[in-house]
């Protein structure tokens, strides 16, 4: 699968790369515009974090823009640790390292899994409302968000897109960790990534000079402004 960097480093610099999503969103649009301009493209985004990075993208390339929620599944001891991630129609991918040293049994994982999908159909009803998803079969579909971690919550978007038969399943993020483009370009047609990291810690807010915690509001807002647009309408 290809996979297109702008820029590699070998660790994070110590300062700030991007000064907020919105302004990675437009330069990450600019690149992806050089390659799929005038394609019947989706941009599905990764909420509450890559719906700025989305927005941008989706106005440059005239796409719709909508949200898709994979999540972490989190190990029960240790909630802020995840041992795998799911997708809204219930696709699984597990840390497959991990997941043996944890020795919960394969019914444990599901119950884990079904608890956050609940959690995911929430949020997706919160955030799109009454719209119905957006076609995807034989569509190009990208997925976005403000920077990639694992980036097995990517992969099981990537997963879940896939059985909507699109015509291409593009992941486009402005950070990453080497380790994380090579996970995801063994999934996705194209990874296109700004910036990708060599080695050393990570951490997407580290790129970003504000990083701040989005709201439910301002992620539906953002999708709401973007449905004009759609329709050759001047945004409100």
């Amino acid at each position: 699968m290809a996979v297109r960097v702008q820029k590699t480093i070998p660790f994070m610099p110590g300062r700030w790369v991007f000064e907020t999503r919105d302004q990675a969103g437009r330069e990450l649009a600019d690149f992806l515009a050089t390659m799929y301009a005038g394609t019947d493209a989706v941009v599905l985004a990764v909420p509450r974090g890559g719906v700025p990075v989305g927005a941008p993208i989706a106005r440059r390339l005239r796409a719709p823009l909508d949200v898709i929620v994979p999540r972490k599944i989190p190990i029960p001891w240790e909630p802020e640790a995840g041992f795998g991630a799911v997708a809204p129609d219930g696709t699984i991918v597990l840390n497959e390292e991990l997941v043996p040293l944890l020795g919960l049994s394969e019914a444990e994982i599901r119950a884990e899994a079904r608890v956050v999908q609940q959690e995911i159909q929430r949020r997706t009803r919160v955030y799109r409302g009454n719209r119905p998803p957006p076609a995807t079969a034989g569509r190009l579909v990208i997925l976005t968000d403000d920077g990639l971690a694992s980036g097995l919550t990517m992969v099981a978007a990537v997963r879940s897109v896939r059985r909507n038969g699109p015509s291409g399943v593009v992941v486009a993020v402005p950070v990453a960790p080497r380790s994380s483009v090579r996970r995801l370009s063994a999934e996705a047609d194209e990874v296109v990534c700004l910036i990708e990291q060599e080695r050393g810690p990570f951490a997407v807010a580290s790129f970003y000079r504000f990083f701040p915690d989005l709201s439910d509001e301002e992620v539906i807002r953002l999708l709401d402004e973007a449905q004009p647009v759609l329709r050759g309408e001047a945004p409100a």
